[in-house]
């Protein structure tokens, strides 16, 4: 029986140990900075940073404490620290971070523009906020090819596909982060690849019930999600014999520098 925080690294982790280091270059982390990773999940961001600089010292806040235990068990390095927390309300000072960084989380926090304020709070003058999405929608392939099975078996779950998710879009966390007061403010698409071993390592994290596609999954009849399950492999196989794959993963990020009018416009 896997724990959440399994279930997710076996779904989702591996995808954002990828990220990661592409986030961390994207977001001109230094040694020495003090860098917060808000909706740090199972430490992947973190990991990335430690391992990228010799200095750099690392908050990681999640709302999951089962999130939280897996990434204190699995990082033990004396430059970090992972506490349990809302992204919506930080429980943190003003003006302590150089870089404030989140990576695949705000398109879930329900107030996004809140939890940008308060990334914004911590973050000194002159620092940068950073971000960064799934392009659910269109580049996240392994997504966009299950959801397109699913639907054409069900048209009528077509309002929950992931594409409709809000800051999933081309420009939609840059003009976010212009709303909010952000200078400077750069978005560009990171792109990484998956390898797959065989099918079964493409779908059996599905059915370990993670995020909106693992939902799906978990509420279909056995005989629907078997029937599922075989028009994916016939479309990423084509009906040949089992056998490893790839596929492409793009995520849109976002970058800006923290000004008097940022900060004036921090609601505490």
């Amino acid at each position: 029986m896997f724990s959440r925080a399994d279930a997710y690294e076996r779904f989702m982790g591996r995808w954002s140990r990828l990220l990661a280091p592409a986030l961390v270059t994207f977001s001109e982390v230094q040694d020495g900075d003090a860098v917060l990773d808000v909706g740090c999940g199972t430490g992947a961001l973190s990991r990335a940073v430690l391992d990228t600089t010799r200095a750099a010292r690392v908050t990681g806040v999640d709302p999951s404490a089962d999130y939280v235990a897996l990434a204190e068990q699995k990082i033990g390095d004396p430059r970090v620290r992972f506490e349990v927390g809302d992204a919506q309300q930080l429980g943190l000072r003003d003006a302590t971070f150089d870089k404030t960084l989140s990576m695949l989380v705000l398109n879930f926090v329900p107030d996004h523009a809140r939890a940008v304020k308060q990334m914004i709070r911590v973050t000194r003058l002159g620092g940068l906020v950073v971000a960064a999405v799934w392009d659910y929608g269109d580049g996240m392939e392994m997504l966009r090819v299950f959801w397109d099975e699913a639907t054409r078996m069900d048209p009528a779950i077509a309002p929950r596909v992931e594409a409709h998710m809000p800051l999933c879009k081309k420009g939609e966390l840059g003009a976010l982060w212009t709303r909010e007061g952000l200078t400077n403010v750069h978005e560009e698409p990171l792109t990484v690849t998956l390898h797959f071993e065989s099918f079964d390592d493409y779908w059996a994290p599905f059915e370990l019930g993670q995020g909106p596609a693992g939902a799906h999954v978990a509420a279909l009849p056995r005989d629907h999600r078997t029937e599922l399950a075989r028009r994916l492999r016939s479309r990423l196989l084509g009906g040949g014999s089992d056998r490893p794959f790839d596929m492409q993963a793009r995520a849109w990020a976002v970058k800006g520098t923290i000004g008097r009018e940022a900060r004036a416009a921090t609601v505490c």
